[in-house]
C-alpha cells in the first residue's frame, strides 16, 4: 500500500532540493514521476522547481481550484504515473490534501509533499495542518538558526529589517524571510521578554473614629421598669 508522506521545514532547509534528488531517483531508474508546486511562486506559466544549490525541474503547477486527483488520474491512464511530488505545499487546501490521500489510497501512487510548517506568525498554514493531521509519514528536514539551534520558526522582515508579527498569510517575496529557532524567534516578534503588569499603587484608606455605642433602647425600658418594681427601702433609725 502507498503512502502518503510530508516532509516539513522552516524556510531555506534544502526541501526543493530534497524533492528533486528524490524525483532524479525514481526516473534514473525509468519510472515516470509528477511534479507539482504552487502557482503563488510561479515566475513564468509552465512552472519549474528549483533548489538553491542550482538544480530545477519542470513542474506543473496548481492553485486552490484545482482538482489534484483528477489530473493525476488523467495524467495515469496516459502513462503510468510511479510517484507524484508537490513542492510548496502549505498552500494546498484541505480538500487537496484529502485528494493527494486518495491517489496513495485508490491509485496506489505513493504522494510526496514538501512544506513549510508554521507561518511567521507561528501559525499552521491550512494545508500544512491537514497533512500533519492524515499524512501516513512524516518527516523533519532541519536547517540551523545563526545561533547554531535547530531553527523551527520563520520571521518575517520589512526591507528595513523590522519583525512584522501581523498582515497577510503569504508574502510572494521570499527574501523576506528568515529562520530562526524558537527563542530568537520570540526575541525578533517581540513576545519576549514578556511584559509584566504594573503593579497598582495601594491607597490606605482613612480610619475613621469609632463611635461609642450608645445602649439599645429596649435595654433601657428593662433597666427602667427593673427599677420600678423593686420595693422602696425604709431606713432603720
Amino acid at each position: 500500500m502507498s503512502k502518503l508522506y510530508f516532509s516539513y521545514a522552516a524556510m531555506n532547509a534544502g526541501k526543493s532540493t530534497v524533492l528533486l534528488q528524490a524525483s532524479w531517483n525514481y526516473q534514473e531508474r525509468g519510472m515516470r514521476t509528477l511534479l507539482f508546486t504552487s502557482a503563488l511562486y510561479a515566475t513564468q506559466d509552465d512552472g519549474r522547481i528549483s533548489s538553491r544549490i542550482g538544480i530545477s525541474a519542470d513542474a506543473t503547477l496548481y492553485n486552490q481550484n484545482d482538482d489534484l486527483q483528477a489530473r493525476i488520474v488523467r495524467e495515469h491512464k496516459k502513462k503510468r504515473v510511479d510517484c507524484v511530488f508537490v513542492d510548496e505545499a502549505q498552500f494546498l487546501t484541505k480538500e487537496q490534501v484529502w485528494q493527494l490521500a486518495r491517489v496513495s489510497d485508490r491509485l496506489n501512487i505513493p504522494v510526496l509533499c514538501y512544506g513549510l510548517r508554521t507561518d511567521f506568525r507561528g501559525e499552521l498554514f491550512p494545508g500544512s495542518a491537514e497533512l500533519l493531521a492524515i499524512a501516513d509519514s512524516l518527516r523533519e528536514i532541519r536547517t540551523i538558526c545563526h545561533c547554531g539551534r535547530k531553527a523551527t520558526m520563520v520571521v518575517r522582515r520589512t526591507a528595513e529589517g523590522k519583525a512584522l508579527t501581523s498582515g497577510a498569510q503569504v508574502g510572494i517575496e521570499k527574501s523576506m524571510y528568515l529562520s530562526l529557532c524558537r527563542a530568537h524567534w520570540e526575541e525578533e516578534t517581540g513576545r519576549w521578554p514578556v511584559a509584566k503588569p504594573k503593579a497598582k499603587a495601594k491607597v490606605k484608606a482613612a480610619t475613621k473614629p469609632v463611635a461609642k455605642k450608645k445602649p439599645a433602647k429596649k435595654a433601657q425600658l428593662r433597666l427602667a421598669a427593673a427599677s420600678a418594681a423593686r420595693p422602696e427601702r425604709r431606713v432603720k433609725r
